[in-house]
């Protein structure tokens, strides 16, 4: 038969007929419900240079001329990840920010992508895009922030808080910004030291540049300092100049620490910039009963930045912003009048954020929030929290362990050899000591780490965001890191730095 005649199906190369498609699948499910059957018994990474990376991958061969059956591909596409990643879902990963991944999130990608949505116009997905609005207010009301505020979902932190960054630049320049830009407003924004590096791309995409920043100081708990954003408000404003907004953090990066949002609040309104709160990782811990004080005032902010992928355990990517009046987010980036469809008013995401085409995010969000409710996500939460406190006190019975900081669900300590005089030298041998018993840690698939700075001093860093975490995974890494730590200062202490024995 011809393709000229109408009753034939166009063949494509990469169609996959149904009963190998169905067969397909069954296999590569079953695959992946062996490796999360046995990720605990893996290591956490296999710790691999990148040239052994791309020496499994064949990266130099050139794109294949002819192709392959799809069987043979997935296969192989599952050994080189199964044999060749990170595993972030593992119990004992800690280093970043980054959960394990809920499994019904993992199937409701799939879902996502066989349906295909183009969540960013209603036409083109009206069933996605009404699950994304009530998965939005389901995390507001998660959060205690108004239910009818404005929100959608975006790739991550980064996009997330550069969208409520966006809406406040709109909502506070003074002039029109979209149409006039930027130059010569003197627009400044505020937030503490302990604010990660989004802020910076902010201003710099934005159009206000880095100098617009005024990084006020923390205080030793890793908050930001109301009297000396006071101080610097009033400089600001004397000299002519415009605040527009301040950063507040509730769970920086590096330790977990909540900015006071009740006393920040009023200071935002007196002023009259714009409250916008880096909750990315920590203002989903609100939804607990012994949270910080401070995340009860998340409903006083303007806006609010949180990361689904973090403590709502959504697989990558899932980043999700929320402004209070539905209407600056639609100022800040609406070209179009609001669309209507059939007499109710529908909504076109391309008028609330930056993107026009837009996968189906919030699916596998909904899907978990559905499977465990509220009560589940308070059980999760808290005990990511309780074992971080565990962890914590169990490092003081390790004399070798400095305990530093512990906030949320993030610990902070060092690596110390009893036998080290202290002394600045000392000081500087224990951050090259402490860097060195990183990579180690890292590289040794045992357990994953990350680092921070409290007060100047190199520290590890676990943050738990993981419900496969256990008592016992927390209690085996403090002996972990007193063994590796001991190996890597008999490695590296130079001969200055040894004790010598006394002479009798």
């Amino acid at each position: 038969m011809h393709e000229s005649d109408g009753s034939a199906r166009r063949s494509s190369p990469l169609e996959i007929a149904p009963g190998e498609f169905r067969a397909l699948g069954h296999q590569l499910v079953d695959r992946i419900a062996e490796f999360l059957e046995r990720l605990p018994q893996r290591p956490v990474t296999p710790g691999e240079s990148p040239a052994r990376i791309r020496e499994a991958l064949v990266a130099d061969r050139p794109l294949p001329q002819a192709g392959a059956p799809p069987g043979e591909l997935l296969s192989r596409a599952a050994d080189l990840l199964f044999a060749h990643s990170l595993f972030n879902g593992h119990p004992r990963f800690w280093g970043y920010v980054t959960s394990s991944a809920a499994p019904i999130g993992v199937l409701g990608d799939l879902l996502a992508s066989a349906v295909n949505p183009n969540v960013g116009a209603w036409p083109l997905s009206p069933m996605a895009s009404e699950i994304e609005a009530q998965t939005v207010r389901w995390i507001a009301e998660l959060l205690g922030y108004p239910a009818d505020c404005g929100g959608l979902f975006v790739s991550g932190g980064n996009m997330a808080n550069l969208v409520c960054f966006l809406a406040a630049r709109r909502a506070r320049a003074g002039h029109d910004v979209r149409t006039r830009g930027v130059e010569g407003a003197r627009l400044r924004i505020y937030c503490s030291t302990e604010t990660h590096t989004w802020i910076q791309k902010a201003a710099d995409i934005s159009g206000l540049g880095t100098d617009a920043i005024r990084w006020i100081a923390a205080d030793r708990e890793g908050r930001i300092e109301t009297r000396a954003l006071r101080e610097q408000l009033e400089r600001d404003r004397n000299a002519g100049e415009r605040p527009i907004l301040l950063v507040a953090n509730a769970g920086t990066v590096g330790t977990g620490a909540v900015d006071p949002l009740p006393e920040l609040a009023p200071i935002c309104s007196e002023y009259g910039i714009w409250l916008h709160v880096d909750g990315a990782y920590g203002a989903l811990a609100a939804v607990v009963p012994d949270a910080p004080a401070a995340l009860r005032a998340l409903s006083l902010a303007d806006s609010v930045a949180v990361d689904p992928h973090k403590w709502l355990y959504a697989p990558l990517e899932a980043g999700c912003a929320l402004v209070r009046d539905a209407g600056k987010l639609r100022d800040a980036f609406s070209y179009h009048p609001p669309y209507y469809h059939f007499g109710d008013e529908a909504t076109n995401y391309f008028d609330l954020g930056p993107q026009n085409s837009r996968g189906f995010r919030a699916l596998k969000v909904w899907l978990a929030l559905e499977q465990v409710g509220r009560e589940g996500y308070v059980r999760m939460i808290s005990e990511d929290v309780r074992l971080s406190r565990e962890l914590y006190a169990t490092i003081a019975n390790f004399p070798e362990l400095e305990a530093m900081t512990q906030s949320l669900s993030i610990a902070t300590f060092r690596f110390v050899p009893a036998d080290l005089e202290p002394g600045e030298a000392a000081e500087a041998y224990l951050e090259q000591l402490n860097r060195e018993l990183l990579t180690r840690l890292q590289n040794s698939g045992e357990a994953y780490l990350s680092n921070a700075v409290i007060g100047g001093k190199f520290a590890l860093r676990a943050c738990i965001v993981n419900f496969r975490t256990s008592a016992t995974d927390i209690r085996a890494l403090p002996p972990l890191v007193v063994r590796m730590g001991r190996e890597a200062d008999a490695a590296l202490r130079p001969e200055s730095l040894r004790l010598r024995a006394s002479t009798p």
